[in-house]
């Protein structure tokens, strides 16, 4: 399991709210004593916040031995209207951003740099980027290389021209689409599958009920995500009640089970999870010891069906990450 980044970039446009970089600093500072050995983020985490908090983190540790450092290109905000993100994925974007990641860091090389969306706005092939990102490699900027949010055919596409290292697929109990795409590529190509968000966004810890989503702060993303309200709520609800019942039989907290059933999937090599908070990350980091045996993996698929929620679709871009006309982006659509 790693330490995932972007709650602890605080506001921006797709932030969590507010986050005080203390605390931050310090989950990050637990997972590593409970064994946790990486951490991923990514440069538009808040606008190079939160890579700066994980520099912060992890000054007093051996980053690339001690621990390792993950992070992303290729989403831009720099000379855009306030607001707006694009994609980006032009070599010399891709370079400007891997200094920028390294400063912001503190490092000489990042352990794993990944390419965060693919870019349907510049024209660039993505032959191109990916060949970069190679050059990184053998230019000693980057350690392994890797994707993340890319389909079979992209992968393709990157394998030919250098190995992909790693794909970072969106994996949870209510998103299981990649495990009949890209986490079976993965298997067949010889890269890491490193499965991200598998609490949901928090859905999946049990920590949310109706009352406290209505209360989330107004400049939470999860306020106008499709999981966080109807039709999609009740059936999360309702499997987050009966997982529950599972985790309570196994002793287990129910994090440390939706992590555990992310970890238990054939292919997969890891899971990325977020803290905010040191006092957090026990309840997760715990999935390292916990087996499901038949039995539970039967109960946990039995709640899915009966619940109806999730999906086992392929994900798709969401609508702030999907290419748009060009005659929307004068008037400030996001991109």
């Amino acid at each position: 399991m790693g330490f995932g980044g972007w709650a602890i970039g605080g506001p921006w446009q797709f932030g969590w709210g507010e986050v005080d970089d203390d605390e931050s600093i310090a989950a990050i500072r637990r997972a590593v004593e409970l064994g946790v050995n990486w951490v991923d983020t990514a440069a538009v985490y808040g606008l190079g916040r939160s890579e700066e908090v994980v520099g912060r983190a992890l000054r007093s540790h051996r980053a690339g031995e001690e621990v390792f450092v993950f992070t992303k290109c290729g989403r831009r905000w720099e000379g855009r209207p306030e607001g707006l993100i694009g994609n980006d994925l032009r070599p010399e974007s891709i370079r400007e951003e891997c200094e920028l990641s390294l400063h912001r860091l503190g490092l000489e090389r990042i352990d794993l740099y990944q390419v965060h969306w693919p870019d349907w706005t510049t024209g660039t092939l993505l032959e191109e980027a990916w060949g970069t990102m190679a050059e990184l490699v053998d230019e000693g900027k980057a350690r392994w290389i890797g994707v993340c949010n890319f389909d079979v055919e992209q992968l393709d596409r990157c394998e030919a021209v250098r190995h992909v290292d790693a794909v970072q697929p969106p994996l949870s109990l209510l998103a299981r689409g990649v495990l009949g795409t890209v986490v079976p590529w993965a298997a067949a190509h010889g890269a890491g599958v490193l499965g991200y968000s598998p609490l949901a966004s928090g859905m999946l810890t049990g920590a949310y009920d109706r009352r406290r989503i209505a209360g989330l702060a107004e400049d939470d993303w999860r306020r106008a995500a499709p999981a966080y309200n109807e039709p999609l709520l009740s059936q999360n609800l309702a499997l987050v009640e009966r997982l529950g019942e599972i985790a309570g039989r196994l002793g287990a907290t129910l994090p440390a089970l939706a992590v555990a059933w992310v970890l238990a999937q054939p292919g997969v090599t890891a899971s990325i999870v977020g803290s905010r908070l040191p006092e957090h990350v026990a309840g997760w980091v715990a999935a390292a010891d916990l087996v499901l045996d038949d039995q539970a993996l039967r109960e946990i698929s039995e709640a899915t069906t009966a619940t109806g929620a999730g999906s086992d679709m392929p994900p798709v871009p969401p609508p702030h990450i999907r290419p748009i006309p060009e005659s929307n982006l004068s008037q400030g659509a996001p991109s």
